[in-house]
């Protein structure tokens, strides 16, 4: 074993291993416990997939809405969205112990987040589900503040960006592509305020203004800079070390060089999932998918810490599920022969589109949750082996006011505009219905009948096929100008577009069994001594579901805030 370098410690009381949100809280918590905390990071970036998100956090109960919510409601529909799958102890830790995160998040971590009252809970026929409020988002961060450390955190996605440079709050990102009332001044000033940062500007083209999953994370890596602890990168996860029963370190590796960082207290493994692996895909995986479909950052989340707790008998579960995502292929505009992934979060739910399996036919509500969404094409797929992929149809009305995968409204960014050679390969156009599922592969027939129909239901409003836009969750992303029914619209203004759709993911949720106290148990259902687990590498306490916006940061924030907390409790010193 080499020599640690000089300067970096060798022990500590607590070991983060991953540095997206729920590492650095359980890090920024560890230490106002008084425990001596280090997080070591793969990349070398820090903010993981977290830094890459809408920055949601899924939080029952929470501050703004603790007098129109209760615990009884929210453990109601953890129930129900996970189906007896989690032990009631560990929904019952998450319910009670998530406002609490929330409130030491703002208060000593400083990182302020307010509710979001227009996003519903996406599975909105269970019991307990609420109409909005209990996704909350951090509020935009000066990036001033984190000095260098600003140049170490992982860019958002250009697609959420505007002009790939802009950063915007969901808030701003609403009023933008509905285009509520103000948007016009809105985008003005947001072209102003980065333009006219001069000092910035010759700094760096990237925007001061943090939002979303960058405003999260800079302001958890802001509190770990004020709390002293270190955060190593390019420092990767190896092994565990087990002395006299219990997980004392871990073994890792930096610059080509194996060490041993001993952790006194504990281990908290928060590595995130298995997605960019495609060995463990196909592994534990319902359906073939691939690496490359995921939207999670390349190259990182290979599963090292689902491996290196099996290699010392922790228990593995609910590695068959993801949070499913659609996504796009998007070739780099600035970078050859590279392509980038999008996720449809919102793009489905917008009037003047649908999605159909390669026979041409719908097989789902087109603005159900991204997640439920991906089921829908698994479910498919079982019946009809014409999905996986399927398309997104949308005609120039769509494409006049809605951006997709990152390519702007045409008003913004025309046909002409785009390369040539995407033409028919990525984005496919045509001038009619017909020439559009010739080149596509859709039969012709079942295509126009489709369409047809759903022309219709665009005119009464009515989806009589699978009820879009009927349920509150339809109406977080839609068209709210749009009558009768902000979902829907008829596809009928040529040309007409067509892009093949995947079945992609925002990470894997399966991992190392973890209790009610975020604790590692062994293949022998006893806890593993001294390790413990959050977040993706975690066994999901919300079991296969996705009960709302943020729920992958909430879980994560909240037992990393929980395994801090059981820590110090346990710990003699």
């Amino acid at each position: 074993m080499t020599t640690f370098p000089t300067g970096i410690p060798a022990q500590c009381d607590v070991l983060v291993v991953g540095s997206g949100a729920g590492g650095m809280l359980a890090a920024n918590r560890a230490a106002d416990l008084g425990l001596d905390a280090i997080v070591i990071e793969k990349a070398d970036l820090y903010g993981g997939t977290s830094a890459l998100s809408g920055g949601g956090i899924w939080i029952p109960c929470n501050r703004d809405i603790k007098q129109n919510d209760t615990p009884e409601q929210a453990l109601a529909y953890l129930q129900a969205c996970t189906k007896e799958h989690v032990p009631e102890a560990r929904l019952r830790a998450y319910v009670d112990a998530a406002p609490r995160m929330m409130d030491y998040l703002h208060e000593e971590v400083a990182v302020p987040c307010r509710s979001a009252p227009a996003y519903a809970d996406y599975m909105q026929d269970l019991p307990g589900a609420s109409l909005g409020g209990r996704t909350m988002f951090p509020r935009l961060l000066d990036a001033k503040d984190l000095g260098e450390e600003f140049f170490r955190l992982r860019q958002p996605l250009s697609a959420g960006r505007l002009f790939g440079r802009i950063n915007i709050s969901i808030e701003q990102g609403g009023i933008l592509a509905a285009r509520e009332k103000g948007w016009r001044r809105l985008f003005l000033k947001l072209l102003a305020d980065y333009w006219l940062d001069l000092p910035w500007r010759r700094k760096t083209r990237r925007d001061r203004r943090l939002g979303m999953g960058n405003a999260l994370a800079g302001g958890l890596r802001l509190g770990l800079k004020r709390r002293g602890v270190p955060l190593l990168l390019g420092t990767r996860l190896v092994r565990f070390v087990v002395e006299d029963g219990r997980v004392a370190g871990a073994v890792v590796s930096r610059d080509g060089n194996e060490y041993r960082i001993m952790a006194r207290a504990g281990v908290v493994a928060a590595a995130g999932g298995f997605e960019q692996n495609q060995k463990l895909r196909e592994q534990f995986l319902p359906v073939p998918t691939r690496a490359n479909w995921s939207v999670t950052p390349a190259h990182q989340n290979y599963g090292d810490a689902h491996l290196a707790g099996a290699g010392i008998g922790a228990g593995i579960a609910m590695t068959q599920y993801a949070w499913w995502c659609p996504t796009v292929r998007i070739p780099a505009r600035n970078t050859p022969n590279v392509d980038i992934r999008a996720g449809l979060f919102s793009e489905r739910c917008l009037p003047h589109s649908i999605c159909v399996n390669r026979l041409g036919d719908r097989f789902a509500n087109e603005a159900m949750s991204y997640h439920e969404f991906g089921f829908r094409m698994m479910e498919d797929n079982g019946k009809t082996s014409a999905n996986l992929p399927c398309w997104m149809i949308f005609d120039a009305q769509y494409r006049a006011k809605s951006q997709i995968g990152g390519i702007l409204p045409s008003p913004v960014m025309p046909d002409s505009s785009l390369p040539v050679e995407w033409w028919d390969r990525v984005l496919y156009r045509a001038a009619s219905v017909a020439e559009l599922a010739r080149k596509t592969g859709i039969p012709e027939d079942r295509l126009a009948a489709t369409i047809g129909r759903f022309n219709g239901f665009a005119r009464t409003g009515v989806d009589e096929d699978f009820e879009r836009g009927k349920s509150a969750y339809d109406s977080v992303y839609c068209d709210k100008k749009h009558k009768p029914n902000p979902t829907l619209g008829a596809l009928s203004q040529g040309p007409f577009y067509a892009i093949s759709v995947d079945l992609g993911d925002i990470g894997t949720m399966g991992g190392l069994l973890a209790d009610e106290h975020a604790r590692v148990i062994g293949e022998d259902g006893a806890p593993i001594a001294g390790l413990y687990a959050i977040g993706n590498c975690a066994s999901p306490v919300t079991g296969g579901a996705y009960p709302g916006a943020g729920a992958t940061l909430g879980a994560a924030l909240t037992f990393g805030f929980v395994a801090a907390n059981h820590i110090a409790s346990t710990h003699v010193r």
